[in-house]
């Protein structure tokens, strides 16, 4: 959050991949469903950063905070850079596209992520030729989170309809559960 500025009741926070954008086509249609439910959204711009835990560290300088509920979005590598942020942010959801974790790379610092959220869903697509699906039925163990494998590339772009309906159901959950605490 900007210095001075007044901590939201909930927020999402939207993390880009590699070759995105803060304004890309995923991130505006999450952005939408997010507001139209309440939330301040935030979607920083990490395409001056190619490492990604710089962008980690960016996001964490950034306060990702709420009073009530804290998303973090996350799509390829900004899916790797929500997980490290969330084990020192603590978010309520964690909603995670193509997560691009578990790869033998020296790219990622991080080699085993340990998520930290409330709850966890996890979208991939069986034909994502940059992410093994194995990856994410892996975390998605690991973690006990929510997945959902769709008919789709890295981009997911084919299962749009299925993550914006997720998406909405997955923030509904979270403001009942935030009610009921």
């Amino acid at each position: 959050m900007p210095a001075g500025s007044e901590i939201p009741e909930k927020a999402v926070w939207f993390a880009h991949g590699k070759l995105g954008t803060p304004t890309g086509r995923k991130i505006q249609t999450l952005a939408t469903i997010a507001k139209t439910l309440g939330y301040h959204v935030e979607s920083p711009d990490y395409t001056d950063l190619a490492d990604p835990d710089q962008r980690a560290e960016r996001l964490l300088s950034l306060n990702p905070v709420a009073r009530r509920v804290l998303v973090l979005v996350g799509s390829s590598m900004g899916s790797y850079q929500s997980v490290v942020v969330s084990d020192r942010v603590c978010p309520q959801g964690l909603f995670l596209l193509a997560p691009a974790v578990y790869l033998d790379s020296d790219y990622y610092d991080v080699k085993e992520p340990i998520a930290q959220a409330d709850r966890i869903q996890v979208v991939h697509g069986w034909r994502d030729s940059v992410v093994p699906v194995g990856n994410a039925i892996r975390f998605a163990r690991t973690h006990k989170a929510d997945l959902h494998v769709a008919d789709a590339g890295h981009r997911l772009l084919d299962a749009m309809p299925m993550i914006e309906t997720l998406f909405h159901r997955f923030l509904l959950d979270l403001d009942q559960v935030a009610i009921a605490s």
